[in-house]
């Protein structure tokens, strides 16, 4: 598949990827900028599935798909239960509330006997760094990392790349801004490791306590001043305050956050007229982003939730055609 091909006919055959061989998708670090392309052009095609009268097809027909979120998630879980549902999966839900997790089982042992009863694909959230790879190590089914503590969120930087992609035609050469806690946001990771394989150029915005200056060695800048970076973004990513993963103040007070880092009307209207305001959600209105600015026509945070899904689709469908060899 290429950008520029057209999506097949609702019964025509999607042709076997040569350049994908992973089972898993546990991070983006490793992935080259070739393989990051075939996803999001994978992802285009899927995305014309919604557009359908029937909106599904037979990718994982007769597959069984566990969503398993040892971490709380709304948008993310559903995502990837409504991707699973279009590819005509088998779905299981579960959390670790209702899992054997509660009476101390072990993750491993959980997700062996998950691949015991046939488990094709397990979606894993979980609060520990390196969750995901360590069961991909282990298990034969395919393992999509779905956020792993503070490290990575990888389709959420995929559908980042991919809404940026679908607006602006290309990644290559555009000035991208992630602003906020970068220190606890495993978006922020998978972002810088998409966007400077792609050709973006990343800036990462925020208080010295919440930007650590040892990721200027993944090859993206480091400010502390949002107002001098306004006029030349072409695209600007707020993250939200991660409260849940902090242990300590890092900034004196919200408002003062605001004050210094937070997009606000007045500092919208210094942004380029076609520049994109983005947002991985849950947004803390008034703190982060302003209510008008998040709902204003230069954003596409809604769209981000939408290219979410025809992301999902195509890592879903990509690692278990790798596992499988089960190409439609």
């Amino acid at each position: 598949m290429s950008a520029s091909s057209t999506a097949p006919p609702q019964n025509t055959p999607l042709p076997a990827p040569a350049r994908w061989t992973r089972k898993d998708l546990t991070g983006l670090q490793d992935l080259s900028a070739e393989e990051l392309t075939l996803l999001l052009d994978t992802a285009a095609a899927f995305k014309t599935v919604g557009t359908r009268n029937i909106k599904k097809v037979p990718a994982l027909r007769g597959k069984t798909l566990v969503n398993f979120f040892v971490e709380p998630s709304t948008r993310t879980r559903v995502s990837f239960e409504l991707a699973a549902e279009r590819l005509s999966a088998d779905i299981i839900n579960m959390s670790a509330s209702g899992s054997s997790l509660t009476k101390g089982e072990t993750l491993k042992d959980t997700a062996l006997n998950l691949q015991a009863l046939h488990a094709d694909v397990i979606v894993l959230r979980h609060s520990s760094s390196g969750a995901a790879q360590f069961l991909a190590e282990r298990l034969e089914a395919s393992v999509v990392n779905a956020g792993d503590g503070a490290h990575e969120h990888p389709t959420q930087a995929l559908l980042d790349a991919f809404t940026i992609r679908e607006r602006k035609g290309r990644l290559s050469g555009l000035h991208v801004a992630i602003v906020g806690d970068i220190l606890f946001s495993r978006v922020a990771r998978s972002d810088i490791f998409a966007l400077t394989k792609l050709g973006a150029k990343v800036t990462l915005v925020g208080p010295s306590t919440l930007v650590p200056v040892e990721l200027a060695r993944l090859g993206v800048e480091i400010s502390h001043d949002l107002d001098s970076l306004l006029p030349e973004l072409d695209v600007i990513n707020m993250l939200r305050v991660q409260h849940e993963r902090q242990q300590k103040a890092y900034f004196p007070s919200l408002g003062e956050y605001t004050a210094l880092f937070g997009l606000t009307k007045a500092r919208a209207a210094r942004l380029r007229e076609d520049c994109l305001v983005m947002h991985p959600g849950p947004i803390n209105r008034g703190v982060e982003i302003d209510s008008d600015v998040a709902d204003s026509a230069r954003s596409v945070i809604l769209e981000q939730v939408t290219n979410g899904l025809a992301v999902r689709m195509a890592v879903l469908y990509l690692c278990n055609a790798a596992r499988s060899g089960e190409w439609l």
